[in-house]
């Protein structure tokens, strides 16, 4: 039960229904408890039938006077009890679909803009789509997720990894969904019950961000079709670790000043400058605050359509 969700009446003249800001955890979305002392700390009320009780004056200061120290273990525990009604290990609920062919790796391209990219190894058989709250109007490309069905009927116990490579139009903004390829959600279920897993159509999960993994790839700059020295874009890919992009900056050769490059759209980030003299240094930071910096990573007689690796990680 949420604990906002408790109140306790307490005659006046008894101690009253108290609020005590708790620490904040990411995992705990109630940032107040409501307790009441009385009822929390075990201090027995006056029995009603000896009304000379309720009379003595070091009765009163009993239930009236709490020492500190009673007062900061009890906020303790309740936080503790506030944490225990979360999810544990940072998972959360949802739902999941699937869309395209059965076994197929999702729709080719999507609204983050890898193109290609989601029908080869390491994104093939990993894509999904998810709604307004994970994809950030772009913002949550390339984040990772693991995912578990919760039927254990016919859903294995294991939890799939799967890349944003897209936006759901349907899905609703008021709870978390994915959207995943056929593959992926083929492979929620248990062995050869892969078809029945299909044939719910919308299935119960649990999900957790996790690192993104790559294989040893290096996280590369594409320069997008249309780019000129006075309008350059550039697309993110094989990001290991959170995956995502915060922010994007450039530095022109022989410059010591970042330029700040603006999202665009999807995965892709733009400046509108110049004209720009390579070669560029990039630097990336990620919604964790992570950042790197791709020395002269794009020539200076770089060229639309072509990527450029950084031999950078994120991890290592």
């Amino acid at each position: 039960m949420d604990p906002t969700a408790l109140r306790y009446k307490i005659p006046k003249r008894h101690l009253t229904v108290s609020y005590i800001p708790t620490e904040e955890k990411k995992t705990t979305k109630s940032p107040f408890a409501i307790i009441s002392y009385n009822s929390f700390l075990g201090v027995r009320a006056p029995r009603k039938k000896h009304s000379r009780r309720r009379n003595d004056p070091s009765l009163k200061m009993h239930h009236h006077c709490i020492s500190p120290v009673l007062l900061l273990s009890s906020c303790f525990i309740m936080m503790l009890l506030c944490a225990e009604g979360q999810p544990r290990n940072n998972w959360y609920p949802g739902t999941a679909t699937w869309y395209g062919d059965p076994e197929g790796d999702g729709s080719t391209g999507g609204a983050c803009g890898y193109g290609a990219m989601v029908s080869m190894k390491p994104l093939k058989g990993r894509v999904g789509a998810v709604g307004p709250a994970l994809f950030r109007d772009g913002k949550g490309c390339g984040a990772c997720y693991k995912v578990k069905c919760l039927d254990q009927r016919i859903c294995s116990k294991r939890a799939v990894t799967v890349i944003i490579t897209d936006e759901c139009p349907g899905c609703p903004s008021d709870r978390t969904q994915f959207d995943l390829s056929g593959a992926v959600f083929g492979r929620l279920s248990l062995p050869g019950q892969n078809s029945l897993l299909r044939n719910r159509g919308q299935i119960p999960i649990i999900y957790k961000r996790t690192p993104c993994l790559y294989g040893g790839k290096d996280i590369a700059f594409q320069i997008n079709e249309g780019s000129t020295p006075y309008w350059l874009s550039l697309l993110v890919m094989y990001e290991d670790g959170d995956g995502d992009v915060s922010s994007m900056q450039i530095q022109e050769a022989g410059s010591s000043e970042w330029l700040q490059m603006k999202h665009l759209w999807g995965a892709n980030w733009v400046i509108i400058r110049g004209p720009l003299k390579g070669p560029f240094s990039v630097k990336l930071s990620t919604s964790t605050g992570k950042s790197l910096i791709a020395k002269d990573v794009i020539p200076s007689n770089w060229s639309p359509k072509v990527t450029y690796p950084s031999r950078l990680h994120f991890l290592h």
